[in-house]
């Protein structure tokens, strides 16, 4: 189950409604993430394990030489300073799943989601073997 959510000008929502498909968000995902939300332990908690999930990233990525672009979400977008697909390739091949987001006219960046611990380690430890590193 997977369910977001905006906070934006109102204009700003109105054009995100006028392109979303309808009955995008089934009624068990909105009472699942009502009620998540209303667990303020619940959300202390996510926010916490995805802020040490990203200090996990991002200092491997310092360890590593890579760069990346600051994020306070659930992401972060690497700079491999090299092509980003055949890296990208190579990690499926380990079965970790990222995403190039060449597209976005940033051809050497993977977008790396924030995951539990060992994923991230897995990401890390995969990423450093195709690297060289």
């Amino acid at each position: 189950m997977r369910v977001g959510y905006a906070v934006s000008d109102p204009r700003v929502a109105d054009l995100l409604n006028r392109v979303r498909q309808p009955f995008n968000v089934n009624s068990l995902a909105q009472a699942g993430a009502a009620a998540a939300i209303g667990d303020r332990d619940h959300v202390r908690a996510s926010v916490e394990l995805n802020q040490a999930g990203m200090e996990q990233l991002t200092a491997a990525f310092d360890r590593l030489g890579l760069g990346y672009i600051a994020s306070v979400g659930n992401f972060v977008s690497v700079d491999l300073g090299r092509p980003a697909e055949p890296v990208n390739q190579a990690l499926l091949r380990k079965g970790v799943i990222v995403r190039p987001i060449g597209n976005y006219g940033l051809p050497n960046h993977l977008r790396v989601s924030i995951g539990l611990p060992d994923e991230n380690g897995r990401f890390i430890d995969a990423l450093g073997e195709i690297l060289g590193t």
